[in-house]
């Protein structure tokens, strides 16, 4: 049975979601404090995360990014707050997707099964290529291990802003647009927005560029879209 780990501190929409999760055959921890939920995010294995954003003590935003130094575990984002640049810092920070309360929770569900769908996919497809890797200009990028490497120094990426680098490096000087970005790596079943796939970019070029003003690796091509340097 599958593991969700609910961190809500209204304590009537975390029952009900887990009283849907739970009709869908998942097996549910409820964590009412920004806290508690980040201990129990760490010291335990979820297949997801289902995090909201404004809670007492520890807020969602730090709880994610404090997630992502250790763990690609698929994060679900939920807030009654709708303004973009909130949306826009919680992908940043790598949740996977982000709901604006109230949401249907048979929509919640659908987005839960998507997303761990779509996690274990990706790792069993990893496992099938133990020596696949890349290796571009000092840039070392392990398929199996799905493990980052900077002129040999390791850099943590989540789920996702793997998933988009391996796939613009293992397509040099190619042009890809945003919309084709999105198609390939959150695919059909995604709920997200196109805007995730510019947020992920500069979190990548973060990452491995020196400069990220002036990139080594992955180019803007105004009014096209993006394109990784062979």
């Amino acid at each position: 049975m599958k593991k969700i780990l609910i961190i809500e501190d209204e304590t009537s929409i975390a029952e009900l979601e887990k009283d849907y999760l739970e009709l869908s055959n998942f097996k549910v921890d409820i964590e009412v404090s920004g806290k508690t939920g980040l201990e129990a995010a760490k010291e335990k294995n979820y297949e997801l995360i289902i995090l909201d954003l404004m809670l007492p003590e520890i807020d969602g935003f730090e709880i994610c990014k404090q997630i992502r130094k250790i763990k690609n575990t698929p994060i679900l984002m939920v807030s009654a707050k709708k303004e973009d640049i909130d949306k826009i810092r919680g992908l940043g920070l790598g949740a996977d997707d982000y709901m604006t309360k109230p949401f249907s929770p048979s929509e919640l569900v659908a987005r839960v099964k998507a997303h761990i769908s779509r996690y274990e996919r990706l790792v069993n497809s990893s496992n099938k290529n133990l020596d696949d890797e890349i290796e571009i200009r000092g840039l070392n990028i392990n398929k199996a291990s799905r493990k980052v490497f900077v002129n040999g120094k390791e850099s943590q990426f989540t789920a996702k802003e793997f998933d988009l680098l391996v796939f613009l490096a293992q397509n040099p000087d190619r042009v890809f647009s945003k919309e084709e970005l999105f198609d390939k790596i959150w695919g059909m079943d995604s709920f997200g927005e196109i805007a995730t796939v510019t947020v992920h970019i500069k979190k990548i070029r973060e990452k491995i560029e020196k400069d990220t003003s002036n990139p080594e690796y992955i180019e803007t091509v105004w009014g096209a879209g993006y394109r990784f340097r062979g």
